[in-house]
């Protein structure tokens, strides 16, 4: 092997403000051994695990609300946004991939280590707001399952999911295969779930494959985008840039250029597969809700609990809306797992704030919890699933300001080394940055400008006026 391949990596600290400190979730770090000289599949199977953590965070109780509402108003047209949106996801956590492995630090640790003390307040806060907006998504979706199945009241199911926190603690003192072990679990029975609904909808192939060529209806009509931007938003997530870039630095591999370059091999792989599931799951969540409920005339439907009364009648099937409701328990306790994990790499992360585990999550879980308790006392349980959606169009507001740095990081030269993204990678980053940050400066306009200034904007631009 060639000497220079196999020396050990060694970062020059001059090109960040401050030296890399500690180790991301340093509980974990390192734990999971990757044998050196085994084959192929041995290696992928011990990098395996940390893409699945990630795609949680695309198949969340948030995307259900958003692909319900695009599935239920307009059919299969906003099948193209999923798929997009989940390719944007796919390059992103790849360069997550890349700077976890190629400069030791997560994201918050990098953006800490590079930018002012100002600065790095301002990201944090932001993110923290991001993760709050998640966090509301999933306990509020984890207490409409509760409810669904077993009568339990919202404000109690939100409470009740606190005990995650005991759980994440128990499982990082057995070793973190048996967090993904059980992420892995749960998102099977949503898998399950969803193919057996799929089967009972008897969906429209032609409608499926027409919903999958993008048109300019749907920048150009303000209710679909508005969903299209929530669906964009529960896809790609602020948190899973920050938890990705750390979690994919459990795994022991050898610190030289081969073992790096090996490692983001693997875990990209990784990655990819366990993100084309999420998009099995939030397309599936489209097309059963198009298949359901646009064809048959309940086109207003966007309440989860609307959906879960209305599929068994629909689809003449008892167990439908059950599988239903397990699917959404699963998914909704699969997220906060994986959002308390991100809520300790950020607040480590931006602040190296070193707190005694078991305070740390619960300080990340009230972050979570008093939101969603005090939304639904102020505005009531009918409120929920609109408070799903607008947290989602929240958590894409917050975006750009993850995806800009991770792609600004990943791109230089001087931080990444021979990892540095080459040219056609910075320029799909940043397009797919571009994206993300135009289409929220146009919702934001055309959210709260007078129509007046609306109409004068637009036609100065020479495009069509969003139609409400």
């Amino acid at each position: 092997m060639n000497r220079s391949r196999s020396a050990v990596v060694r970062e020059p600290v001059r090109i960040w403000r401050r030296s890399t400190g500690a180790v991301s979730l340093p509980e974990v770090h390192r734990s999971v051994v990757v044998p050196v000289t085994a084959s192929f599949w041995r290696k992928l199977i011990a990098f395996s695990g940390p893409g699945f953590l990630v795609a949680v965070g695309y198949m969340d109780p948030g995307n259900w609300a958003t692909d319900l509402a695009g599935g239920a108003q307009f059919g299969y047209s906003l099948l193209a946004v999923i798929i997009v949106s989940n390719f944007m996801a796919i390059l992103l956590q790849h360069f997550c991939i890349k700077l976890g492995v190629a400069t030791g630090r997560d994201l918050a640790q990098a953006c800490r280590d590079h930018y002012s003390t100002p600065v790095v307040w301002f990201l944090w806060i932001l993110c923290e707001l991001a993760i709050a907006a998640c966090d509301l998504a999933e306990v509020v979706g984890s207490a409409i399952a509760l409810q669904l199945l077993f009568r339990i009241p919202l404000m109690w199911g939100c409470i009740i999911t606190a005990s995650d926190v005991m759980l994440v603690l128990y499982l990082q003192t057995k070793g973190f295969r048996y967090i993904e072990a059980i992420v892995i679990t749960l998102i099977a029975i949503i898998g399950s779930c969803f193919a057996a609904e799929l089967i009972f909808s008897k969906p429209s192939m032609m409608g499926i494959l027409s919903g999958l060529v993008p048109g300019p209806h749907i920048v150009a009509n303000q209710a679909m985008l508005y969903v299209s931007i929530g669906i964009l938003g529960a896809t790609v997530m602020p948190h899973n840039l920050y938890l990705h870039s750390s979690i994919v630095q459990t795994r022991k591999f050898e610190q030289t250029l081969t073992g790096r370059h090996q490692a983001i091999k693997f875990a990209t792989i990784d990655s990819t597969f366990a993100l084309m599931f999420a998009l099995f799951i939030n397309a599936a969540i489209l097309i059963l809700s198009a298949a359901v409920f646009h064809w048959s005339g309940h086109r207003d439907v966007a309440e989860i609990q609307d959906a879960y009364r209305l599929l068994s009648p629909l689809l003449g099937v008892g167990a439908a809306s059950m599988l239903f409701a397990i699917a959404l328990l699963a998914s909704g306790q699969n997220s906060t797992l994986t959002g308390t994990l991100a809520g300790q790499i950020v607040m480590e992360g931006f602040l190296n704030l070193r707190l005694k585990p078991w305070l740390r999550r619960l300080i990340t879980r009230l972050i979570a919890i008093v939101p969603a308790v005090l939304v639904i006392g102020m505005f009531g349980e009918g409120k929920t699933t609109e408070l799903l959606v607008a947290s989602q169009v929240a958590l894409s507001m917050q975006l750009g300001f993850a995806v800009w740095p991770l792609v600004r990081f990943t791109g230089e030269r001087a931080k990444m080394g021979e990892f540095a993204n080459r040219l056609w990678l910075k320029i799909l980053g940043w397009t797919t940055a571009g994206i993300i940050i135009l289409l929220n400066v146009k919702l934001l306009l055309d959210t709260f400008l007078p129509d007046a200034a609306l109409k004068s904007l637009y036609g100065f631009f020479h495009i069509p006026v969003p139609t409400h």
